[in-house]
């Protein structure tokens, strides 16, 4: 993980830009700052950022719509700062391709932990041992987060790779929604599995359908990977 890496801070409130800051660059990180959605994309085109850290509420063009054209032209991992009670919003920020999401009031130092674990596997992995899993015509490259089917790049986030990953690692094996939770996002996702099933649903839509394999839904406990016929 560069010591070098740029996050962009998202958020109209001038002292959320402040307190983050400190942790970040005290982590090691640069920063720099957008106060409304039209900065954030015209920062996120010209700076080019390692991840982005994006509220919800943002003026001029809201957060979600941010989300959006990021996720259009980039993978660049993406954490969302939510109120406490915006479930829908939280949700769709996650279905439209952020990597994490945090509650305000939060504490400065969980932040800058979370973009440490989000950088940490996004980059990280690409100084380990290349580790990658093939069905037929589908592929998964975990070191480099990639996807392809057919022979083509699939365009995932890293939580889709990391979730595909992991349920193709253990073809027919079971993964119920709160494991999927606790391996992929590594801590208390306040028990809301909504979140798997949005990645499964956005994987599936992504991903050609095939007679070799297929994500299964398992009613009432999870999914799994199977691959031919049980």
């Amino acid at each position: 993980m560069s010591k070098n890496s740029t996050i962009l801070i998202c958020d109209d409130q001038p002292m959320i830009h402040e307190t983050l800051r400190e942790y970040i660059e005290a982590e090691g990180f640069g920063s720099i700052s957008a106060f409304d959605g039209e900065q954030a994309l015209a920062l996120f085109e010209s700076e080019k950022p390692e991840l982005i850290v994006l509220d919800l509420m943002m003026p001029k063009i809201g957060g979600i719509d941010v989300c959006r054209e990021v996720r259009r032209k980039s993978s660049t991992p993406i954490i969302i700062l939510t109120a406490r009670g915006e479930e829908i919003d939280r949700i769709l920020g996650l279905e439209l391709g952020a990597d994490d999401y945090i509650v305000k009031p939060f504490s400065p130092r969980e932040v800058a932990a979370r973009i440490k674990a989000v950088l940490r596997r996004v980059n990280g992995a690409a100084t380990e041992t290349e580790q990658a899993l093939s069905f037929a015509e589908l592929q998964i490259n975990i070191s480099r987060y990639e996807v392809r089917a057919g022979g083509e790049v699939v365009a995932c986030t890293p939580k889709e790779v990391e979730l595909l990953y992991k349920l193709c690692s253990s073809p027919g094996r079971v993964f119920s929604r709160e494991q999927l939770l606790s391996d992929i996002w590594g801590y208390d996702y306040y028990g809301d599995t909504r979140v798997v099933d949005t990645l499964i649903k956005r994987i599936r839509q992504k991903l050609p359908e095939s007679d070799e394999w297929a994500i299964r839904s398992i009613y009432g406990v999870g999914y799994k990977f199977e691959v031919g016929h049980d």
